[in-house]
């Protein structure tokens, strides 16, 4: 099974991209990339699944909006029940700017067999899409009592709260269920590292714009990290905030989910 994680530009800003496969019951960092237009990302995720191949691909944007304005009912949702965390998100509705570019990114999804799985039967082979939020995913993933605030704010503060998310995947994601083959797999520092230019994580001095592009690679593999544990463990393990009709956001949880 296949699991990409797309961390959207939802205007024109360029998009992060992670590439996990299970091979052998670990999750395998098979690409890390960033690329800027819609065409692009959808030529790679082609080549990363091809026709006949199950996959899951988690965007972080907004790709079902019904309402014409305000906020969706996840939107909302997100803080009620995590805004105490700093982890509400943004509003989105048909009105805005950025509506039309990242639903239509979704119908692109469609368009190739990835269907809308707000519920979802574990381990279940199939193409499909969904909605993810790293905010909240990181709190719970990792056990925080608040975000890690690595995207505004002194280029410093946020060079830390980068770093302290780049730790929490290296040494956190190998123990939990499904794990990442870190390990094993010798191209995950190259990818992670290697692939963030002048290695930020062994040097206190970098550009924002570094940073910005180191951000959107790490937020990928949370997104990609999400769709295999929706996979993995679906509502047993995982909150749905909203429905296919309203637009909905999976967030994960670490313990068996008692909303049910």
């Amino acid at each position: 099974m296949k699991f990409l994680g797309i961390d959207l530009g939802w205007k024109s800003q360029p998009s992060g991209l992670c590439y996990l496969e299970l091979i052998d019951g670990k999750l395998q960092l098979k690409d890390l990339d960033r690329l800027d237009a819609i065409a692009d990302i959808l030529v790679w995720v082609d080549n990363c699944v091809k026709a006949d191949e199950s996959a899951i691909i988690a965007v972080d944007a907004p790709t079902l909006i019904p309402n014409a304005t305000g906020s969706r009912l996840p939107d909302k949702l997100t803080h009620k029940h995590f805004g105490k965390y700093h982890a509400g998100c943004y509003p989105a509705n048909l009105g805005l700017a950025f509506a039309q570019r990242t639903v239509n990114f979704g119908l692109e999804l469609e368009s190739r067999g990835y269907l809308h799985a707000p519920t979802m039967e574990a381990q279940k082979l199939g193409r499909y899409q969904i909605e993810v939020f790293p905010h909240p995913a990181i709190v719970q993933l990792f056990g925080l009592q608040k975000i890690l605030k690595y995207k505004k704010g002194r280029i410093s503060d946020r060079h830390l709260e980068l770093t302290k998310l780049y730790n929490y995947i290296i040494d956190i994601l190998p123990s939990l269920e499904p794990s990442l083959d870190k390990d094993t797999n010798s191209h995950f520092l190259k990818f992670v590292r290697g692939a963030c230019p002048q290695d930020i994580f062994l040097t206190s001095t970098c550009s924002g714009k570094i940073l910005k592009a180191v951000e959107d690679k790490l937020d990928s593999i949370i997104c990609a990290y999400v769709a295999a544990y929706w996979w993995y463990w679906g509502e047993r393990r995982n909150l749905v905030l909203g429905d296919a009709s309203t637009g909905y956001i999976v967030i994960p949880e670490q313990n068996d989910n008692l909303h049910l």
